[in-house]
């Protein structure tokens, strides 16, 4: 089952949760009911409050639904009353994004990135989890219970892990800050691909230098960040084009933290291609939920070029006269952006064209019309800027 809560004053609800069911599919389950809430602020204890509690558990028991997810962050004092109250697992989205992405890592660095996450998360909820244990007693000549010693020894062996894996992540970092000052020298321009999780960065990715990469319609099907060189008849510079993570709303903050190595190639490229979902409702809040984040890890004035991917998606009323044109990412800051399909290949040129200006510090050739322009002849950029608002 699928648990939200609408807080009063926080912007940015899913009311469909329909994130969260692509997030619990990716995870390997499938969601058979979704529960949306409204309170004015968190139940210390329950997290929804006990009546709504009441109506999960009786929806999980008519449903014979085997675990309970939430949206939001739970305490682990929550998790603990949740799991009680409603007699099936609880988990919350941090701990689902984190099990993607175990799932999902593929290199040595990316599994040691999660790992340290899901440490880091664990730690925060050892206590609970052996409050069944009995505890130790104060006093002169006071017995030791068995429930402290197994927290003390769990909390040290985490402890130890947790310093063992950021000593081996300090030596990936050197490697990659090697690596990229061996591009510096070389003057090699480099390219990142960062945007909203299922943009299609590694399709677009893929098609740009003709990569292998995995790509799929999933939430994070690429955590493990590709760098390959991207050859432009129009540059006589050497460019490199790296595939990175994609970010999600309330992504957790300690797993940004712990994918610091790998998200450093956004902060350090000359160009980020932020690739956007152009057939998404949600395209502007994932826009600025990227943009929160490029601000996080030290990218956010990295210069940008918008890709909007997947144009083939639109309807016709929603295409542009044009291909390319400029686009407001936040207050009084103004982009580039094209439109193409990955998938497809329609408009890959007009990029190649950009992405080889804007190595050579040029202006941006003069775009073409998108195909079937002409049959809306009131559509403009500025239109779909407007209808996307």
């Amino acid at each position: 089952m699928l648990v939200g809560v609408q807080f009063a004053g926080r912007p940015g609800f899913d009311e469909s949760l329909d994130e969260l069911a692509l997030l619990a599919e990716s995870a390997g389950d499938h969601p058979v009911a979704r529960v949306v809430a409204r309170r004015k602020a968190p139940d210390a204890a329950l997290f929804i409050g006990s009546g709504k509690a009441d109506e999960v558990k009786a929806m999980v028991h008519d449903l014979q639904a085997e675990a309970v997810l939430f949206d939001q962050a739970l305490s682990p004092a929550q998790q603990r009353n949740l799991e009680r109250h409603l007699g099936v697992a609880v988990a919350d989205r941090t701990m689902l994004i984190l099990e993607i992405f175990g799932e999902r890592a593929q290199s040595h660095e990316g599994k040691l990135q999660v790992e340290l996450a899901r440490l880091q998360y664990l730690a925060t909820r050892l206590v609970r989890r052996w409050s069944h244990l009995e505890r130790q007693r104060g006093g002169i000549g006071g017995r030791g219970g068995p429930g402290e010693a197994q927290i003390e020894l769990d909390r040290r062996m985490i402890d130890d892990r947790i310093k063992s894996v950021k000593q081996r992540l300090v030596r990936v970092k050197k490697q990659r800050k090697t690596q990229r000052r061996a591009r510096e020298r070389n003057q090699t321009f480099r390219i990142s691909l960062v945007g909203y999780t299922n943009a299609g960065k590694s399709t677009l990715f893929n098609a740009l230098v003709k990569a292998n990469a995995y790509a799929a319609d999933q939430l994070f099907a690429t955590l493990d960040t590709t760098t390959r060189q991207l050859h432009l008849d129009d540059s006589r510079r050497s460019v490199s084009v790296s595939d990175t993570v994609g970010f999600i709303r309330e992504l957790p903050h300690k797993l940004v933290e712990a994918f610091e190595a790998t998200l450093q190639e956004a902060a350090d490229a000359d160009l980020l291609l932020h690739v956007v979902d152009a057939s998404s409702p949600q395209r502007l809040e994932q826009i600025s939920e990227v943009q929160r984040v490029l601000r996080e890890i030290g990218a956010g004035e990295v210069p940008q070029l918008l890709v909007f991917n997947k144009a083939d998606q639109l309807d016709q009323a929603e295409l542009p006269r044009e291909r390319s044109d400029v686009f407001e990412i936040e207050t009084g800051r103004r982009v580039p952006r094209i439109f193409l399909s990955a998938a497809s290949g329609d408009g890959l040129p007009e990029l190649r064209r950009v992405i080889a200006a804007a190595v050579e510090g040029e202006d941006p050739p003069d775009s073409a019309p998108m195909p079937g322009s002409d049959d809306v002849p009131d559509a403009s950029p500025n239109d779909f800027h407007q209808s996307a608002a």
